[in-house]
């Protein structure tokens, strides 16, 4: 969907977004978990994703990952796109959220979260803008916000930052 195509309500939510929040797993992968001989686990990147995050970083957007898994993997692509707010492993995704605004200052009016799984609700709905990946589950896609035409890992983070940071532009922040 074109931008310009977004209701109202969801150009107007992204206007005001200070942080967006990712989840890994489904979103900024596609969700598949791939293992070694030697059980080192292996997972791919969308590369447009990476220079969307850097995008958002570069326009003023801030970028946190929460995720209850990690693995060096996942360590070794946020710090090679310079993440700073990386929350892996964690339990209550909720709790690590609103750790993270009190850290930053930030209110869920000002917050953009993108999940694709039935954990991720507890911080999508909450926020201003709850999104979620064209293969999200039915009850995250049913729940959403928007739903980006891109799935996990094919380009769907690269879509939502390319809105953001379109919209911002347009909103003079």
């Amino acid at each position: 969907m074109n931008e310009r195509e977004l209701p109202t309500s969801i150009r107007d939510a992204a206007a005001r977004i200070r942080l967006l929040v990712l989840d890994v797993d489904g979103v900024m992968t596609d969700g598949r978990l791939h293992y070694g001989p030697d059980g080192a686990e292996f997972k791919s990147f969308n590369v447009r994703d990476g220079l969307g995050m850097k995008q958002a970083l570069r326009a003023g957007i801030e970028v946190a990952i929460i995720s209850g898994r990690g693995g060096e993997a996942v360590e070794r692509r946020l710090q090679e796109l310079g993440i700073r707010h990386v929350l892996l492993r964690q339990n209550d995704k909720r709790v690590a959220l609103d750790g993270l605004l009190s850290k930053l200052g930030i209110g869920l009016n000002e917050v953009a979260c993108m999940g694709d799984d039935t954990p991720d609700l507890v911080i999508m709905q909450p926020c201003a803008l709850g999104i979620t990946v064209a293969d999200g589950h039915p009850d995250v896609l049913a729940a959403a916000d928007w739903t980006t035409s891109l799935g996990g890992g094919r380009g769907a983070v690269r879509e939502v930052c390319d809105l953001l940071v379109s919209i911002r532009g347009e909103s003079g922040h």
